[in-house]
């Protein structure tokens, strides 16, 4: 992805824009995490990258989505219909919405391979069974049979994945894909994403707000504020040394069950601020204990530090190997 500009045409305000100037890549097997507060515009570039926006209300303002040398930016309807499911596939933040109340598991997880193979009946039944034991499901001819309301959160989330996996694709987008589940199910629904990922070799794009999930799954963590990236990193560095202040916050206000005295968790003042009023310069600074006067002057650009590391903050430490005298995290 180079240089991506998502906008919202809106009515009263003009223009605005969600994701702006969204730069990354995801290579095969790899697992990376998008990461940031709700309303950063995580969810927006996954509809945007599966061109699944709704059209006169948001549209891919400029810059590039390349998938295996072609521009998904401007495809065709018709070319990119061939190649969702196929190629590349999304795993939806809520399944009870995602899925379609009228048709059985097996139902929409036929019409998933159906879309773009052609098999005969016998051969579309083991498919769907053989999706549904991948994915480990308790019975898969009760699940098969059964509509999305009968099943718990899990097994719902269960079948979305197969859904997914149904065409083998290279490159799955997974939106929050443990919100609704409690913490056992989450576990094994990320141990699933895992080996997953790892069986088939392909890449995956985590989004999700919760950083015990990403500390878990992922190889490579990008933390997005207003729209853009402001860090990148490998996920043990990220952890052991984050290095700019919305990241360094993010991090504070997650609780540390290993320690024994209990403090007041540290909340990150205000909120992610209104597309429409998004504050000139760096989007963070009005929440940030660290900003100066020249923070305001210009958007900072990503700095290199050291080897797939990239800090957008006037603070970053310029060139390799400098990183660990600014905002360096206790374990």
């Amino acid at each position: 992805m180079e240089e991506l500009h998502i906008g919202i045409n809106a009515p009263h305000t003009g223009p605005v824009y969600p994701v702006r100037g969204l730069s990354f890549s995801v290579s095969s097997g790899e697992i990376v995490a998008l990461v940031g507060e709700s309303g950063c515009g995580k969810s927006v570039t996954a509809l945007g990258i599966m061109r699944l926006l709704k059209p006169g209300l948001f549209s891919l303002a400029g810059g590039k989505i390349l998938f295996r040398g072609r521009d998904i930016a401007t495809m065709s309807d018709k070319d990119m219909r061939k190649l969702r499911g196929r190629e590349m596939a999304m795993i939806f933040q809520e399944p009870m919405t995602a899925l379609n109340p009228v048709f059985t598991i097996e139902d929409q997880i036929s019409e998933a391979v159906t879309a773009h193979m052609k098999p005969d009946r016998t051969e579309l039944r083991k498919r769907v069974r053989d999706l549904l034991a991948m994915v480990g499901m308790p019975d898969v001819e009760q699940v098969a049979a059964s509509w999305p309301h009968q099943l718990s959160g899990g097994l719902r989330q269960r079948a979305m994945i197969a859904m997914a996996m149904a065409c083998d694709p290279d490159l799955i987008i997974a939106d929050e894909p443990t919100t609704a589940l409690d913490v056992s199910i989450q576990a094994q629904i990320l141990d699933l994403l895992r080996e997953m990922q790892e069986k088939r070799g392909l890449g995956m794009l985590l989004i999700t707000h919760n950083l015990g999930v990403v500390a878990r799954t992922a190889d490579r963590v990008l933390v997005m504020y207003a729209g853009r990236i402001v860090e990148e990193a490998p996920v043990k560095e990220l952890f052991a040394n984050p290095m700019h202040p919305y990241t360094r916050g993010l991090m504070n206000a997650v609780p540390h069950g290993a320690k024994k005295e209990r403090k007041r968790l540290k909340a990150i003042p205000g909120t992610v601020p209104p597309l429409s009023a998004i504050p000139e310069g760096c989007a963070f600074r009005n929440r940030c204990g660290l900003a100066e006067e020249k923070c305001g002057l210009e958007i900072p650009e990503p700095v290199s530090i050291g080897v797939n590391r990239r800090v957008a903050c006037v603070k970053a430490p310029q060139g390799q190997g400098g990183g660990d005298r600014f905002f360096t995290l206790p374990c």
